[in-house]
């Protein structure tokens, strides 16, 4: 009679190649948290985006409209339907929206208000059409305290993201553009706007060359000269433009 128990069990090396296997399954898991909390926040971001440029498409045609003008007032003499101006500047002289109306949500005070939007109109056909092609800008504060570049100077400065003009040529290729102005303002993931068509375009990547060159989405239509773009924050941070919207109105 054979009284020998038999034991059985896990080898020390099988129990390593379990926790080597565990260990990499957890990094994966770990790492798609990160990816997903980032997708979320772009997410929520262009959710807001969309309702804050509907707020502000409606708010320029009330204040337009209760204009003493009686709409947009590009000045004497009109202007070439290629021309941009900010909305202030196609109000009457003198009148200015309140600072609160660009905030999102719009309350009375814009002090702890995380995102803004800024417009620009051109002309697209001349009177009595009196079309005007609307282009807003959704931006957001990337943090307390910063300040925003103004008509491509370091100083006087915005207390919010705002677009301002930066001009560019034709680069090597039909979708690559040479910043040939102030080149700080434009980098990878930014939103341009072309100040003679109003196209939008994408920079998908900034060159690391002397040259200053740009690839864009897509291939630039007509001759360059002049773009919108929202700046990054004195001193750099953040890209704060969300996103761009567009909207004919008649006025």
């Amino acid at each position: 009679m054979n009284n020998e128990q038999k034991h059985s069990g896990f080898s020390l090396t099988e129990i390593l190649i379990a926790v080597g296997i565990l260990a990499v399954g957890m990094a994966f898991i770990a790492g798609v948290f990160p990816a997903g909390i980032y997708l979320t926040t772009i997410a929520t971001e262009r959710t807001i985006a969309a309702v804050a440029a509907d707020e502000a498409f409606a708010k320029i045609e009330i204040y337009a409209r209760d204009n003493p003008a009686g709409g947009i007032n590009f000045g004497a003499g009109g202007v070439e339907p290629n021309q941009f101006k900010d909305f202030n500047d196609v109000l009457e002289p003198g009148v200015k929206i309140d600072p609160c109306e660009f905030a999102y949500p719009s309350t009375d005070t814009v002090a702890e208000k995380q995102y803004c939007w800024s417009a620009l109109c051109r002309r697209a056909g001349f009177d009595p059409n009196r079309l005007v092609q609307v282009t807003v800008f959704i931006c957001r504060k990337t943090g307390l305290g910063l300040r925003y570049p103004k008509d491509n100077l370091d100083v006087p400065y915005y207390d919010w993201p705002m677009p301002v003009k930066v001009s560019v040529v034709q680069g090597g290729s039909a979708n690559e553009l040479q910043i040939s102005g102030d080149k700080r303002f434009i980098n990878d993931g930014c939103t341009i706007v072309d100040d003679a068509t109003g196209r939008i375009y994408r920079v998908l990547e900034r060159y690391k060359t002397p040259d200053d060159r740009i690839l864009l989405d897509r291939n630039w239509e007509g001759t360059p000269r002049d773009v919108w773009v929202v700046p990054p924050p004195v001193g750099g941070g953040r890209y704060p433009c969300i996103a761009v919207y567009q909207k004919v109105i008649r006025f």
